[in-house]
């Protein structure tokens, strides 16, 4: 018999987790069983496809296949980076031997063990605000593996760090995890990818936790490339102490519908926050993004850019609020959400927000929905330039304006690739 994500009960940890998270996890699964689904009319799910989130039908992820393709086809930004690389939901590969000494890259259940007071203090530390409560209740009932990253305080990591989630097998189901764990006055890139090893559809239920200390500085990027019927939720909560910064940038080009919430916390003064999201959608692939930029701390400024373009009958929903606590005056926030629609048949909802209880503050949000420009399609065919190259052109403009923020040459050519390259496997 097959089970599915709804029948499984309870089991104890495997040898490879300590007991006490065996005990988290059934305290986890009957918090999901008590969650309510979201309906229509919450307003954490306004606008949201009710109806994809069934998950009779999604399986337990068998073994991989295939283990060495999968490691092999984990490249990236750069052969030297250091690497995990995850299978249905188990560590395959890990090369960490360029890491400065110190810097711990391992499996979360290896750190569950050997640096359990980390462990303890950080995973899942932060409460689920933006609605997906009840997945994220799932997500650590079933989290098998994931990755754990510390970086001490004073230590600068030169070379990237390259985490890799693969799913295979049709109806599978994988709980992607990333903990990071910057020390006072760090500094790394992490590239975080989310692949399909086949066109199947899959069911992923992910969460970042990145805590930044104290002028520690954080470049994370999310390239997200599930297979186009996969069902996804990206839960993310980013928590910035004093005087550091965090530059967080998702990448959409796959799944058929993804719900994401990101957090972003500023809990120390000068603390600083990047929030990007580039999102390219095409055929009846939906988005929903909700956003919190909580300014906890004084003089702290936040800024969120989130680019879309929607194609054919693909739907976007984006929901913000830029809240500022009693007391974290001088906050400066900003918050933009840019929509451009291809056709006329595309639906973007964009419902940005502010909730001010400080005084002396400079807060701004606005969103657009907009088609591209006559004039500038009859510009470049006045020139030669075919229609469909012309609008392949006009949409690496649109999104090379948030890629020209990322000030290392070699991750923004890396990139621009990335998206250069979904454009031209658009081109009809």
């Amino acid at each position: 018999m097959t089970t599915t994500l709804m029948d499984l009960s309870p089991s104890p940890a495997s040898a490879a987790w300590p007991q006490w998270f065996a005990t988290e996890q059934a305290a986890a699964l009957t918090d999901y069983d008590a969650a309510p689904v979201p309906k229509r009319n919450d307003e954490a799910w306004r606008f949201s496809a009710i109806s994809a989130l069934d998950l009779s039908s999604w399986k337990t992820a068998p073994a991989v296949q295939n283990e060495g393709h999968l490691i092999n086809s984990s490249v990236g930004l750069s052969e030297n980076s250091a690497r995990l690389v995850f299978g249905n939901n188990t560590l395959l590969h890990r090369d960490a031997a360029r890491l400065p000494e110190g810097v711990i890259l391992k499996s979360l259940e290896a750190a569950a063990h050997e640096n359990a007071e980390l462990f303890r203090a950080f995973f899942m530390s932060q409460p689920v605000e933006l609605g997906s409560h009840k997945y994220a209740a799932l997500h650590k009932a079933r989290v098998t593996s994931g990755a754990f990253l510390y970086v001490p305080k004073n230590v600068e990591v030169s070379i990237p760090i390259e985490l890799f989630h693969w799913v295979e097998g049709d109806k599978s189901s994988v709980f992607p995890h990333t903990l990071i764990v910057c020390g006072e006055n760090s500094k790394v890139t992490v590239l975080d990818y989310f692949r399909s090893a086949d066109q199947l559809p899959a069911f992923a239920c992910g969460v970042n936790d990145l805590h930044i200390e104290r002028g520690a500085q954080l470049r994370y990027v999310a390239v997200q490339e599930w297979s186009r019927e996969s069902l996804a939720f990206h839960i993310n909560s980013t928590i910035v102490d004093r005087d550091a910064s965090a530059s967080s940038l998702s990448l959409n080009f796959g799944g058929k519908f993804i719900r994401g919430e990101s957090l972003s916390r500023l809990i120390g003064e000068g603390a600083r926050s990047e929030m990007l999201s580039l999102n390219p959608l095409d055929g009846e692939r939906q988005i929903d993004q909700r956003t919190l930029q909580d300014h906890v701390a004084p003089s702290a400024n936040s800024d969120l850019l989130y680019l879309n373009s929607l194609d054919d009958v693909s739907k976007s929903i984006f929901a913000g609020l830029i809240k500022v606590q009693p007391h974290a005056h001088g906050t400066d926030a900003y918050q933009k959400v840019r929509n451009l629609l291809l056709t006329d048949d595309v639906e973007a909802n964009s419902m940005p927000g502010l909730e001010i209880l400080a005084d002396g503050v400079r807060c701004t949000h606005g969103a657009t929905a907009g088609q591209i420009s006559e004039d500038e399609m009859f510009y470049l065919q006045a020139r030669g330039i075919r229609p469909t190259d012309a609008r392949r052109l006009i949409l690496a403009g649109f999104f090379g304006t948030l890629l020209e923020r990322i000030e290392d040459d070699s991750l923004r050519g890396y990139l621009s690739g990335l998206v250069e390259k979904y454009l031209e496997s658009r081109r009809s």
